[in-house]
C-alpha cells in the first residue's frame, strides 16, 4: 500500500496521507513544533505508521517540501495584506 499520495483535487495536489486530507507538511510541522509522532497520530486519528510515512516522505523530498513551504508562506502574506487593505469604495 502506498501511504502517501497526491491528487490534484485534494489539498491542491500536495502530498498527503492516503484516504485523508492530512498533508505531509502538516504532519511534519506538528512534529517540529514539539509533538511526538505518537501524539500526532492520536491527534489526527491516523496510525503511527502513517505519521512515520509522512515524515519519511518529507525528508525524502526536500526540494518539493521547500517549494510547498514557500507557497504556503506566500499565501499567508497575500491573505494578511488583503485583510489589512482598506475596503474599496464605490
Amino acid at each position: 500500500m502506498s501511504w502517501i499520495i497526491s491528487t490534484a483535487d485534494v489539498l491542491g495536489g500536495e502530498p498527503r496521507i492516503a484516504d485523508r486530507r492530512i498533508g505531509v507538511l502538516d504532519v511534519y510541522e506538528l512534529v517540529v513544533a514539539g509533538r511526538s509522532p505518537v501524539d500526532v497520530a492520536d491527534q489526527l486519528d491516523v496510525t503511527l505508521a502513517e505519521v512515520h510515512a509522512a515524515l519519511a516522505y518529507y525528508y525524502e523530498h526536500p526540494a518539493e517540501m521547500r517549494t510547498l513551504r514557500r507557497e504556503r508562506e506566500e499565501t499567508k502574506r497575500t491573505l494578511a495584506s488583503e485583510a489589512l487593505a482598506p475596503p474599496h469604495t464605490a
